[in-house]
């Protein structure tokens, strides 16, 4: 599902279940070491995919640590992403030289609870979500909202290494092409970042490529 978001140069791995006794893989067991087995799993499996991932753009196994705001450190040359719900684990990589970075997302296709909603958007968003509501009331929009500003801000901070606050980006979603576009309100080397979107199986799926070098801050 994931790679119909994504170009060509990206390259993903899925996985649907976890097994039980995998273990982690050597060099990793103490970012999990303290974690309850379901956040356990579900690392395991992500890592695993991203590993496979990687594995057919030419690299070796070894492990994928994580930096200061627990984001996936790559090895040189790599742009990537890694996502993980229930039920779905995954992750994307691509040479830097085909894609400057990216991010990827998946959520349950559920409403957002409902306190949730006023610290993720705008008021620009809020009046956004009803509309796309009223013209298709069976997409959970809330929920796809929150999927592609997690997606932009994983394809934000690896090259910014900023913050980027739920309310310092406003959406814009087209429901019939499938894709969206994230205003940034404070200094960015972009503008605007670019994504698609898809509702299947239970998921709301979101991926953010960005294919143009950052621009220079004055």
């Amino acid at each position: 599902m994931l790679q119909d978001l994504l170009p060509s140069s990206v390259v993903t791995a899925e996985a649907f279940a976890d097994d039980p006794g995998e273990p982690c893989f050597p060099g990793e067991e103490d970012l999990v070491a303290t974690a309850v087995d379901g956040r356990r799993r579900e690392f395991v499996t992500a890592r695993r995919c991203a590993r496979e991932a990687l594995a057919r753009l030419g690299f070796d196994p070894a492990p994928i640590r994580s930096g200061p705001r627990r984001e996936p450190v790559w090895p040189a040359g790599v742009a990537g992403s890694i996502t993980h719900c229930a039920g779905y684990r995954a992750a994307a990589v691509a040479r830097v030289t085909d894609v400057v970075s990216l991010g990827i997302d998946a959520e349950p296709h559920a409403p957002l609870p409902s306190r949730v909603l006023p610290a993720v958007t705008t008021p620009g968003d809020r009046e956004h979500l009803a509309d796309l509501a009223a013209q298709d009331p069976a997409v959970h929009w809330d929920r796809l909202l929150f999927s592609a500003k997690e997606a932009v801000y994983k394809a934000w901070y690896p090259v910014t290494r900023r913050w980027l606050g739920f309310e310092d980006a406003s959406l814009t979603v087209d429901r019939v092409r499938g894709t969206f576009a994230a205003r940034i309100h404070i200094e960015s080397p972009w503008p605007a970042l670019h994504g698609r979107w898809l509702v299947a199986g239970g998921l709301v799926l979101a991926a953010v490529t960005v294919t143009d070098p950052p621009a220079a801050q004055s």
